[in-house]
């Protein structure tokens, strides 16, 4: 308990921090901002106690391979990995109502966060299409085929969409098992422990010669790949 008001004491100043001092940064370049968010990624981690363990990054592309990271999604933590373990620009991947949110949205814009709008199958695929010009473009993104944060810590099942975007785009799926950071964050709470979070950087799945009627062939793929991954890791993924 004391860890965890120690930590959001000094959460919130230094995420209001970050975002103050990053946002007139994002005016002069997109990267400036993305830097910010490594900073705050990994000081994050360092005041809640959390161990990053990154393994695989012989499998990162090359400077200037566009790529898609697609990973499992157990806790608020996993965001905060991604920024500390992956030594490279990336773009969220984001629903357009954040993109709404004063300064936060603007700053979003401004460092070339990807928007999807589900409001409705129009304007979902032509979000899938936006998107997928922009990473062919040169910009790797992020995405959480689940959708949202596992309640228990098991892979949930996959959407679609970003596989879309993969296979219009035409760019490699980069899988990332996180293996931890449900047991140090549960969906739902507020209360965290301390621990080790494993992060690894799989083998990326080309998807040369695939259509979007493949979708679901990627979709399988990418999911057998994480969860042979974490059934690997999840004995070795105790909390300290």
């Amino acid at each position: 308990m004391v860890r965890t008001l120690f930590f959001y004491v000094c959460f919130f100043p230094w995420t209001a921090l970050v975002a103050i001092c990053g946002a007139p940064f994002s005016l002069l370049s997109p990267d400036y901002m993305h830097s910010c968010g490594r900073i705050w990624g990994i000081v994050t981690l360092w005041l809640a106690g959390i161990r990053l363990v990154v393994e695989g990054r012989e499998n990162l592309p090359q400077a200037g391979q566009p790529v898609i990271f697609a990973g499992n999604h157990q806790s608020n933590f996993d965001i905060l990995s991604y920024f500390a373990g992956l030594p490279l620009q990336f773009r969220w991947m984001a629903k357009e109502e954040l993109f709404r949110v004063p300064l936060f949205g603007m700053a979003m814009r401004r460092s070339g966060y990807v928007s999807i709008d589900r409001s409705d199958r129009r304007k979902a695929m032509k979000s899938i299409s936006v998107a997928a010009e922009r990473i062919r473009t040169g910009t790797s993104v992020v995405i959480f085929p689940e959708g949202t944060r596992s309640p228990d810590g098991r892979l949930q099942e996959f959407k679609k969409g970003g596989f879309l975007i993969a296979l219009k785009a035409q760019v490699p799926i980069v899988p990332v098992a996180i293996s931890g950071s449900w047991q140090v964050m549960h969906k739902g709470d507020l209360k965290f422990r301390p621990g080790t979070i494993r992060f690894r950087i799989l083998p990326r799945i080309e998807v040369t010669g695939l259509t979007t009627k493949d979708s679901d062939i990627l979709m399988a793929r990418v999911r057998d790949c994480l969860a042979e991954a974490m059934g690997e890791e999840s004995s070795n993924a105790a909390v300290n």
